[in-house]
């Protein structure tokens, strides 16, 4: 994962995070955890909100009971209480909050949790889908009908945020009940808006599939750069091992996942 100030703002109010745990770390029974947080607000409020996103959930998802999406959806709601109370005593904070878009990895699974318009998306095979679902006004617009995908990449609104962690007391995350099974091969990627805004699906397809996540992260956020760099650049690229996918099951039901439109007809 990497995380640049990008060509015009003075500050970096996004933050990112990943836990892989040790085969001897009592911490794999949780498996592997990757976030990104981009963060809003008045002076440096913007990096509070990311960074207690970040801090919350990376500490008590490896402490919470039950499921995978109890443990996600709690660390959330924890998440969002810290954010809204810190607005609310600190007043260089008023109005703060952030997006987050959070992976868990257990057992051949992934499981995903998210609120705001920071995305994450695998690419299989060759090719790369949005599983995020974005929290805009454009995009609840384009999900009702009332605006096309064209329409939707030309708004000014198109940066309208319709939910975020810590601007309400209460927040419900876009989390997955179930988990995705995956597979060798498989690249999960996660970035802020200060990339996706910039680089089209098509680009982040050819970078992602023609290197190592680490040179495939800075050659995304230099593509970014070019196009202008007018926000925050975070992302972030993780391989799945062969040991790390789920195990071929004979016999397997199929099942239907909710998941957001296919990357290339995202803007």
């Amino acid at each position: 994962m990497l995380s640049h100030v990008g060509a015009v703002r003075s500050g970096n109010e996004d933050m990112v995070a990943y836990v892989l745990p040790r085969r001897d770390d009592p911490a794999q029974r949780r498996g592997a955890l990757l976030l990104v947080a981009d963060g809003m607000g008045g002076h440096a409020a913007g990096e509070v909100a990311s960074r207690i996103a970040a801090d919350t959930i990376r500490a008590h998802y490896y402490e919470a009971d039950g499921s995978v999406p109890e443990a996600l959806e709690r660390c959330f709601a924890l998440a969002n209480e810290a954010i809204y109370r810190q607005s609310l005593s600190d007043p260089d904070c008023a109005g703060m909050g952030t997006t987050c878009t959070a992976i868990a990895v257990q057992h051949g699974q992934a499981y995903l949790a998210h609120v705001g318009d920071s995305r994450a998306y695998i690419m299989r095979d060759g090719e790369l889908h949005q599983i995020s679902l974005d929290h805009t006004l454009v995009a609840e617009l384009v999900r009702q009908g009332s605006l096309t995908e064209q329409e939707a990449a030309a708004s000014p609104d198109r940066n309208v945020i319709v939910k975020a962690l810590g601007t309400r007391p209460a927040v419900e995350p876009y989390c997955w009940t179930e988990g995705m099974a995956l597979r060798a091969g498989d690249r999960l990627i996660l970035c802020s808006d200060g990339l996706s805004d910039l680089v089209d699906a098509v680009a982040i397809k050819q970078i992602v599939g023609g290197g190592d996540p680490p040179e495939a992260c800075q050659a995304l956020i230099d593509a970014a750069l070019q196009a202008g760099g007018y926000d925050n650049i975070s992302v972030g690229v993780f391989v799945i091992a062969e040991d790390a996918a789920e195990q071929p099951r004979q016999e397997r039901p199929t099942r239907k996942v909710e998941a957001a439109p296919l990357a290339d007809d995202a803007t």
